[in-house]
This record gives C-alpha cells, sequence and structure tokens, in this order.
C-alpha cells in the first residue's frame, strides 16, 4: 500500500469517526444522514460537512462581509413569518439580512477518476453546481452546491426595513425553496447510491 493510499485511509477513517459522533450527539444534519452514512461505508468515498439548507437572520457588519458577523437566528427547517418578525424587532449593531442558503456537500476522493464520477452523478440528479475544491495526491474534495438561496437587508441602525408582509412574502419563497433542496437531496442520494463504491 502506496503513502497516497494510507493518507486517504486515515482521512476518510476519521472524517467518518466525525460523522457518527455528530450522529450520536444529534448534531448531524437529519436530511443527509441516510446518504453520509452510506458513504462512510464505501472504499473510496467519505464526507467531511454538509448542510441541508438553512433560513436565517445574519447580522452583518458595515463591509458586509462574513468574517465578523453573527447569527442573529437560524433555522434548518420551514418558518413561519411571526417568529421571523420578532426576531427582526431585538437590536442589533450592524445590519440584519433575511437570508435563504441551499445545500451544500464535500464528498472527498482518492483518485481524480472518482471525482469526475461524482461531478456526473450530481449533473444527472439536476444539480447544477459543484466542483474540485482540493486536489493533491491521494486527496480529492468535491463541493456540491444548490442554487437555491435569498438574500435581502430587513433591518439597519435599529430600523426595520420592510413591511411584515413583503415578509411574509419573503418566508413562502424561502420555505418554497427549502423544499426544492430537500427534494435535491433525494435525487442526489438516489443516484450517488448506484454509483459509489
Amino acid at each position: 500500500m502506496g503513502s497516497d493510499e494510507i493518507r486517504f485511509g486515515m482521512t476518510k477513517k476519521r472524517h467518518s469517526e466525525t460523522f457518527a459522533r455528530a450522529v450520536k450527539e444529534g448534531k448531524a444534519d437529519t436530511a443527509f444522514i441516510p446518504l453520509c452514512g452510506f458513504i462512510a461505508k464505501t472504499k473510496n468515498f467519505f464526507t467531511s460537512s454538509c448542510c441541508a439548507g438553512r433560513i436565517l437572520l445574519l447580522e452583518l457588519q458595515k463591509d458586509e462581509k462574513k468574517l465578523g458577523s453573527n447569527f442573529h437566528r437560524k433555522w434548518h427547517r420551514t418558518v413561519k413569518t411571526e417568529e421571523v418578525w420578532k426576531a427582526m424587532q431585538e437590536p442589533i449593531k450592524g445590519e440584519l439580512w433575511f437570508k435563504m442558503e441551499p445545500l451544500i456537500l464535500h464528498l472527498g476522493t482518492n483518485t481524480l477518476e472518482n471525482a469526475n464520477v461524482i461531478l456526473e452523478t450530481m449533473k444527472k440528479a439536476g444539480v447544477k453546481r459543484g466542483g474540485i475544491i482540493v486536489a493533491k495526491p491521494g486527496k480529492f474534495l468535491f463541493e456540491i452546491e444548490g442554487t437555491q438561496r435569498i438574500s435581502v437587508p430587513v433591518q439597519s441602525k435599529g430600523k426595520i426595513l420592510i413591511e411584515k408582509k413583503f415578509l411574509d412574502f419573503l418566508v413562502k419563497k424561502a420555505n418554497g425553496k427549502m423544499k426544492k433542496n430537500s427534494l435535491a437531496i433525494k435525487r442526489l442520494e438516489k443516484e450517488l447510491k448506484k454509483v459509489l463504491k
């Protein structure tokens, strides 16, 4: 066994143990547990992180960069207008943005050939965005990301920028996109289970 194979085996083992621990502690994203559990049992693949999508209120600093920003609220589910509106009334230091972020899955493998298998399968599942983000001997990390997203400023300097009626519209759109995320994850799971070994 070569050094690249040994290194990949150790990396896969570490990530598989992290996933198992997250499931045990109730920290794993439930929508991805069946797929990540399957991948952990394959020989040539592992998952390093995943998110099934989320709706959030993000407090951003003046430069609008995520660095230094805070999650004011975060939901890994559909939401109700009332709970979002109530959270929007709370005072913050920067700007408050209503966001819906898409599914994201990081898949690791040991060869470029296997990375290409992920790419082709992703396309077959109808997920349009993805690519290799790390390419080293014995380790290729592939990122799959959905396209469902919303990003709207809703509070600045203590002033609410939108009417509740518009928030209701945003919430309905975000909830619809969360449901589309769930369907995309199921398609991805179905296709990946056919080809990953």
